[in-house]
């Protein structure tokens, strides 16, 4: 896919530019759907006295909820480069919405597990972010701004636990039962969900010259059914080994995260004797590092390729991952509360570091398939979550017995780096392109950022 006039500069502070405007809605429609997708994690002491649920049946409602996100994902990459990103994000946050709201007529595991289910969806919001993102920024800085975008929007996974306590506690103080309480919390994700699926229409588009439908009008884009067919693009990603590396890799560090959001306020709650909000407060600070951990990724990533180029940024990406083995093993052998924080965030820094260098990679992979590339990689992540579950849901097993085992896991795979290989005539062209586009070359058309 050739989109002109990418930006090649990210100012932060600017909403004119179509660039800008994707980069903020993208990164804050991602955060919102932390909001669905995980809020009813930090209430799930509540949710699990309230429905009777076993160790078990929790593990299990924590697959489920990363599970159908594989499939979705698969798909919603291929979607992109057929209707565009805007269309996309729209249709899932709209849709997404309702189940949120729906859960809370949950009554029994069996219809609680479904509702989280449904809920999976919603983190198909990743690829999407990363693919706008992707098509509006240049190959100098597209390693930045896909790491700060899905950065701030992992940020979701750290105030969802945080403010989703705290929106449970301010329903109680009206008097209501704990048994609705949590059931109307999960109502206010749901309608900010809905409200920014149609913000996200009616302020941004596809790329930087408008929308998909209208390149392709005017011929500056091919025609979805000629080149965005699903054997075309997810056939040609599907084929090539250097994306099921990255695919390994991304679910050994997103796939992490997940699973980390998932269980962190439970785990504090249950191992170190906590109140609910105590518990998700030091589970938020895990997500909170999203602030700036990602972005860290994406910058390095960038900085590696100026000196390295491609072969610079897998070399990052090795070292970032295999930091996070190191720290997630440590962290699994924490009895001190004071001590499991601050390894915790050590841990932290170097999971969303991974996370950005891997997409600081992926834009480069193959650019006539960056949707399905996106799709297929971003997937990984929920399928590493959905791995992790299991080590989670055994009676058998600790929680600080599944951290260890889930550490030698990320071990392994930051092996798989090793296999990402570009051709000695991709490595100069990308070379060119990176300095072409660092000299402010790249987009000689391209709209004013200021």
């Amino acid at each position: 896919m050739d989109i002109r006039n990418k930006a090649n500069r990210i100012r932060l502070f600017s909403f004119k530019s179509p660039q800008m405007r994707a980069f903020h809605l993208s990164w804050f429609a991602f955060h919102i759907c932390f909001f669905g997708w995980f809020g009813i994690a930090p209430l799930m002491a509540v949710v699990r006295d309230d429905l009777g649920l076993t160790k078990t049946q929790i593990g299990n409602t924590i697959i489920a909820s990363v599970a159908i996100t594989v499939i979705v994902r698969l798909a919603i990459g291929v979607l992109c480069d057929k209707i565009g990103p805007r269309k996309a994000y729209t249709w899932l946050l709209c849709l997404g919405s309702l189940p949120v709201m729906a859960i809370g007529f949950a009554d029994s595991f069996e219809s609680f597990f479904l509702a989280r289910l449904a809920i999976g969806a919603i983190g198909a919001s990743f690829v999407i972010t990363q693919y706008h993102t992707s098509v509006m920024f240049g190959p100098n800085v597209v390693g930045t701004a896909n790491a700060t975008t899905a950065g701030w929007g992992n940020l979701g996974g750290g105030t969802t636990q945080i403010l989703m306590p705290l929106v449970f506690a301010g329903i109680l103080m009206l008097g209501v039962e704990a048994t609705m309480g949590w059931r109307l919390a999960m109502v206010v994700p749901g309608v900010v969900l809905f409200l920014t699926g149609i913000a996200y229409y009616f302020l941004t588009q596809d790329a930087p010259d408008g929308n998909f439908d209208e390149l392709r009008e005017r011929g500056e884009l091919p025609r979805a059914e000629k080149e965005y067919s699903m054997r075309s693009t997810f056939g040609a990603a599907a084929k090539d080994v250097r994306v099921w590396a990255l695919f390994v890799v991304y679910a050994a560090c997103f796939g992490v995260e997940l699973t980390i959001n998932n269980i962190a306020a439970i785990y504090f709650f249950d191992n170190f004797e906590l109140d609910l909000a105590t518990a998700g407060l030091i589970a938020g600070l895990f997500g909170l590092m999203n602030l700036f951990a990602r972005t860290l990724g994406g910058v390095f990533s960038d900085l590696f390729a100026r000196y390295g180029g491609l072969k610079g940024r897998v070399r990052w990406l090795f070292i970032a991952m295999f930091c996070e083995a190191v720290a997630l093993m440590f962290f699994a052998q924490m009895q001190v509360l004071a001590v499991a924080i601050g390894i915790m965030l050590v841990f932290s820094l170097f999971v969303q570091m991974a996370e950005g260098a891997t997409f600081g990679v992926v834009p480069f992979v193959n650019r006539n398939a960056l949707g399905a590339v996106a799709g297929i990689v971003g997937a990984g992540g929920n399928a590493g979550a959905v791995a992790a579950g299991f080590l989670f849901r055994a009676e058998s097993l600790s929680y600080q017995q599944g951290l260890l085992y889930l550490g030698m896991a990320v071990m392994v795979a930051s092996f798989f780096t090793f296999l990402v290989r570009f051709s000695p005539q991709v490595l100069a062209e990308e070379d060119d392109a990176y300095r072409a586009a660092a000299a402010g070359e790249a987009a000689p058309a391209a709209l004013s950022l200021r």
